[in-house]
């Protein structure tokens, strides 16, 4: 890496420098926080908020599910065990072969495809319910056009909740320490933060703010149904990145957005 910083990134350089990036990190992601996500489990966040407690997709026995940068298929494991029909995709190879490992380690066979949220490679109507979490949504340059995207694939009724990063996070430094609780950069520059290798992007990170989000699912056509901003839990001493105990305790993590195709 010879550069951080914040320059305007187009969606083909995006998708390249992510794709790369996850493709070099699966490994070292997947040995660090394998063990917190298990291979059967839904996290939402690294606050830990966990799908079996939040029940905010609901009921999903019987329901056709798409898992929207799946990673590793965690999600869509613990999903398919309750009973779904599940489907996954991920920008990252490797991280497909990591959910090839996790299916030949526990037996299981959840199908998976690689491709950009920005374009799915699904039928018109094709899913009772899409999720994501922390996938594709923070690393696209257009998330209208993923939101436009899951809207299309989504059955009538169908509902979509995804996480990511909550906007505030953006003023900050990404510091687990105190020096991450204090904001150094406008709430309001939606410049991409962006890692340069030889003068490439190599890693791209999209800030929207909460107003963008909001605006952006209603120009998709989906409709805001419920918004979760999880509070770190007691107990819960795990670092992960820039989240910790003590910014958690002050500043919210994660943002959690419930949507639905009307």
């Amino acid at each position: 890496m010879d550069l951080v910083g914040r320059r305007p990134v187009s969606p083909a350089e995006t998708s390249r420098a992510n794709r790369g990036w996850w493709d070099g990190a699966a490994d070292d992601y997947q040995a660090e926080h394998g063990g917190f996500l298990r291979d059967e489990g839904f996290v939402w966040c690294p606050e830990g908020l966990d799908e079996a407690d939040a029940r905010l997709l609901g009921d999903v026995a019987g329901r056709r599910v798409l898992e929207i940068g799946c990673g590793a298929g965690q999600c869509g494991r613990w999903l398919a065990a309750q009973g779904a029909i599940v489907t996954g995709f991920d920008l990252s190879y490797r991280q497909l072969q990591h959910s090839r490992r996790i299916d030949l380690g526990t037996d299981t066979a959840l199908p998976v495809v690689q491709a950009d949220a920005e374009a799915l490679p699904y039928l018109d109507r094709s899913f009772d319910l899409a999720c994501s979490a922390f996938g594709a949504l923070p690393f696209v340059a257009d998330a209208g056009a993923v939101l436009a995207e899951v809207r299309r694939v989504l059955r009538p009724g169908g509902t979509f909740v995804f996480s990511v990063s909550h906007p505030i996070r953006w003023a900050f430094p990404d510091d687990p320490g105190p020096r991450g609780l204090t904001a150094d950069r406008s709430y309001f520059d939606r410049a991409p933060y962006v890692e340069l290798s030889g003068g490439v992007p190599s890693y791209v990170e999209h800030h929207r703010t909460m107003g963008d989000w909001v605006g952006l699912i209603v120009s998709a056509g989906l409709v805001l149904t419920g918004l979760v901003e999880p509070e770190w839990p007691e107990g819960h001493e795990r670092l992960w990145g820039g989240w910790s105990p003590l910014r958690g305790r002050v500043l919210p993590g994660t943002a959690i957005f419930s949507c639905a195709r009307v």
